[in-house]
């Protein structure tokens, strides 16, 4: 079972704060974390570390940042031989502010112009995960392997992503990927309604998440919500990007879909618990450990 994952690549600092900082003022922090980011990434790294043979196609600067990306695939035995270290952009870089009274993040991101080069892989992948972030890529990879099943993290309704979500097996977007894409803002009375525009301009299976909310998906025909699991948060960095991997292992897995929905929400909503995102991606015993409970 070979899994290829492909987009973005990105460092996190994240700092912890007790209540969100104020304009204009100075703040001493205890401590900072620091880890690699990025949609696909922490996709690849969670497949990784629960044991699937994963690839990641992405590009980062040939700079600490990058390297420190890298180790941390390595550590976890994903293919990165497909990492670009390029030379001439810097790593993406993200300063995250977790409010750990209420579990939100503010994210700032400096991000160069930068682009993976185009190459062919010797194998054909059984799955593959798409972020958008590198569309030609991506668009290259949906084309040479039909037979793949593949999954793509909606997050920003680009004439690009929407290229792609056409073409994907499972859509997993946020709520404002379904609010562009049908005009109208989700409400619980509207659901069933956006989703049925979502599915006028997708073939593939669709989950709209809806953070604290949960998720909208179909299931034997019926339209429904998948409540999210309650934990006390304090940081939700990288809760979709683990989500979206976990889906991936539990379909991998020939898990039923609607429980392999629900995996999924186990191990995005354990996420929130700790700080940092990909510190925050559980160990499989722990997810399966959770996941039975709530069934």
């Amino acid at each position: 079972m070979k899994i290829v994952c492909v987009g973005h690549a990105a460092y996190d600092i994240t700092i912890p704060v007790d209540d969100f900082i104020k304009e204009n003022t100075k703040t001493r922090i205890d401590e900072k974390i620091e880890c690699g980011g990025g949609p696909a990434c922490n996709a690849a790294y969670l497949l990784g570390k629960w044991g699937m043979d994963t690839t990641f196609l992405g590009v980062v600067g040939n700079d600490s940042y990058g390297k420190a990306i890298k180790k941390e695939l390595d550590s976890v035995n994903v293919n990165t031989k497909y990492l670009e270290l390029n030379d001439k952009v810097k790593t993406t870089s993200s300063f995250v502010i977790a409010n750990k009274k209420n579990g939100s993040r503010t994210i700032l991101t400096h991000r160069q112009p930068m682009k993976m080069q185009l190459v062919d892989l010797p194998f054909y992948p059984d799955y593959i995960l798409i972020d958008g972030q590198e569309y030609e890529m991506s668009k290259r990879l949906l084309n040479q392997c039909p037979n793949a099943v593949t999954i793509m993290d909606g997050a920003h309704a680009t004439l690009e992503n929407i290229d792609l979500a056409k073409q994907v097996d499972y859509l997993v977007c946020c709520h404002e990927f379904a609010e562009n894409i049908t005009h109208m803002s989700l409400k619980e009375d509207n659901y069933e309604e956006i989703f049925m525009k979502m599915k006028k301009n997708f073939k593939g299976n669709i989950i709209v998440t809806l953070e604290e909310k949960g998720c909208l998906y179909e299931y034997e025909g019926k339209i429904k919500i998948m409540p999210s699991v309650k934990m006390k948060a304090v940081d939700s960095t990288g809760a979709g990007d683990i989500f979206h991997g976990a889906l991936l292992y539990a379909l991998a897995s020939n898990m039923d879909y609607e429980k392999a929905i629900l995996f999924a929400n186990v191990a995005g909503a354990l996420s929130v618990t700790k700080i940092g995102g990909r510190n925050s991606i559980f160990s499989l015993e722990e997810v399966e450990r959770k996941y039975h409970e709530c069934c």
